[in-house]
């Protein structure tokens, strides 16, 4: 009986070991795990470029902002230390166009006023 539980045990591992991988399958996962962390590598590159780039591009949007600041404080100061008489006139409110009362008035209007009995004395 002893004999046949070391048989069975010895046909066993000699299953599992003749089931494995094949090389040409060990090769296969092997080039899938390179792939796989190439693209990895690939991806992280190109976050940290993008990364890069983002702060490239606040940095000089703040440098643009300062010298922004900065010609918008000199302009400021130019003003204030400006003479008076330098400084723009107001313009002079236009008038409004007066409508005359007899304007559109036809002159049978006006003659007819004149002739009215209330105004003859």
């Amino acid at each position: 009986m002893k004999s046949i539980h070391y048989l069975m045990l010895s046909a066993g591992i000699l299953a599992m070991v003749s089931c494995g991988p094949s090389k040409e399958e060990q090769e296969r996962a092997e080039k899938a795990k390179q792939d796989s962390i190439a693209a990895v590598q690939k991806m992280a590159d190109d976050s940290i470029a993008a990364a890069q780039k983002a702060q490239a591009d606040a940095a000089v949007a703040a440098e643009k902002m300062k010298q922004d600041s900065i010609a918008t404080a000199d302009s400021l100061a130019k003003a204030k230390k400006a003479p008076a008489h330098a400084k723009k006139k107001e313009e002079p409110k236009k008038e409004e166009n007066k409508i005359n009362k007899n304007d559109g008035a036809d002159k049978s209007q006006l003659n007819i006023n004149k002739s009215s009995p209330h105004l003859k004395k």
